[in-house]
């Protein structure tokens, strides 16, 4: 037992005073919502004064469960929620179903990055995506196709919030604040590996672009599936004539094709600069 685990003994556990909590009877004073413990209360902890400890709570819980797990690196793998699987319904959109290969380049990479965590006992190299359809289906089932474990850091949406089916269930969590499920992707990357996506995609590399290049963040590889599309969408060297980014940024980010060069890159990569 540690010191600290010794102080702490000597206070009752919170979970004890929930179960006392359950056998207090029931009255005008004790069903008031005042009488709740506060960190029972689900209105009291949803109040908007409460924003700063919600924060606190997503990023911690999380990390504390990871930290009990073992991970010590991921690879994070970002990309559409609408590219689908090349075997199943159709697609609805002619460009979606031209896109409908990078599900199988997705699923392949993260079954090599799972066969590479299992060798390291699920420690390093841990699959992470956000959860939902698309690439970050591909991404748990590739997972899943080796036998190992994904972590999974959905976000209540609208839409498309359930996670997949391929989620590893202790390793899915929800999330409310956007900026703390990007903290999550980034805070155990080894790598990220980003493939074809919309407005979500391009918020999740360009944040961790800017990270990088301010220097706020220690380098790693960042792998761009699919060159075609990623100059198409995106004129890097546009930016760099108009002065608004430096020549060398471009250098930040490198052009994959398929899961094997993926990993070569991540293999043989250092960081310059």
């Amino acid at each position: 037992m540690t010191d600290l685990s010794r102080h702490q003994s000597r206070f009752p556990d919170a979970r004890e005073d929930l179960d006392r909590m359950r056998q207090v009877p029931r009255t005008s004073q004790t069903e008031s919502p005042s009488y709740r413990l506060a960190f029972n209360d689900t209105d009291f902890i949803a109040r908007d004064e409460l924003r700063p400890v919600r924060l606190q709570l997503e990023l911690l819980k999380a990390e504390l469960a990871l930290s009990e797990r073992g991970v010590v690196s991921t690879i994070a793998m970002l990309g559409s929620a609408r590219i689908p699987d090349p075997g199943g319904a159709e697609p609805g959109h002619a460009g979606l179903a031209a896109l409908g290969s990078y599900y199988d380049q997705a699923r392949a990479f993260a079954r090599l990055s799972s066969e590479r965590a299992l060798a390291s006992g699920n420690r390093e190299d841990v699959v992470c995506t956000g959860g939902g359809p698309g690439i970050m289906e591909a991404g748990n089932r590739g997972a899943e196709d080796a036998g190992g474990i994904s972590i999974s850091l959905n976000i209540v949406l609208p839409h498309e919030q359930a996670p997949n089916p391929y989620c590893t269930p202790d390793l899915a969590f929800n999330f409310h604040y956007f900026a703390i499920r990007k903290m999550h992707f980034l805070m155990r990357a080894r790598a990220i590996a980003v493939f074809p996506g919309g407005f979500g995609t391009f918020d999740e590399l360009f944040e961790v672009l800017t990270l990088v290049q301010t220097r706020r963040m220690a380098p790693l590889p960042i792998l761009l599936f699919g060159k075609p599309f990623w100059e198409k969408v995106i004129n890097w060297n546009a930016l760099a004539d108009a002065g608004t980014i430096n020549s060398g940024d471009i250098g930040l980010f490198h052009y994959v094709e398929t899961p094997e060069e993926a990993w070569e890159f991540i293999d043989n990569w250092k960081a310059t600069g």
